[in-house]
């Protein structure tokens, strides 16, 4: 396993492992990647430094008198299981995600047809979440209903 320092074109920094170099290569040179943040597929490796973890039984360097507070200490990312968010913006983002999932209904690849139906009458409205070409989304939103992209992909399609 490798984890790389990622970046978008706007500049969203995140990081995502990968099972070799080669896995990076491949997801990377078909599309298959996409910013944890915006979801844009132009994402590129960004500068990155080798990881060494002390040893444990190393003292850590004591944080100066005037050094912000946690200075000298392990840094936070990675010390935990990598399914937890590392940053508050990924907590924040995670949040949301299991809220928007618990209430909602994925109709996957019928959004658009649910989506209008609920309109028309024909269905109870609902909350619901799945996916749409851009132009039908387009579309949707000329005739007047109501809808909004998510800040994540689904589950599905996720790295």
């Amino acid at each position: 396993m490798i984890r790389y320092a990622l970046k978008c074109k706007d500049g969203h920094m995140f990081d995502s492992w990968f099972q070799s170099a080669a896995a990076y290569n491949t997801l990377a040179g078909s599309g298959h990647l996409s910013c944890a943040v915006c979801g844009s597929a132009a994402v590129e490796k960004d500068l990155m430094a080798p990881r060494v973890r002390p040893d444990a039984a190393a003292p850590q360097t004591p944080a100066k008198p005037d050094a912000p507070a946690g200075a000298g200490q392990a840094a936070p990312r990675g010390a935990g299981p990598l399914s937890h968010p590392a940053s508050v913006a990924e907590q924040a983002m995670a949040e949301l995600r299991r809220k928007i999932e618990a209430e909602s209904v994925d109709v996957g690849s019928r959004f658009v047809d649910e989506a209008r139906r609920m309109h028309d009458g024909d269905l109870p409205k609902r909350s619901i979440r799945g996916e749409a070409q851009v132009g039908e989304a387009i579309k949707l939103l000329e005739d007047g209903i109501p809808i909004a992209p998510l800040p994540f992909l689904p589950k599905r399609r996720a790295n």
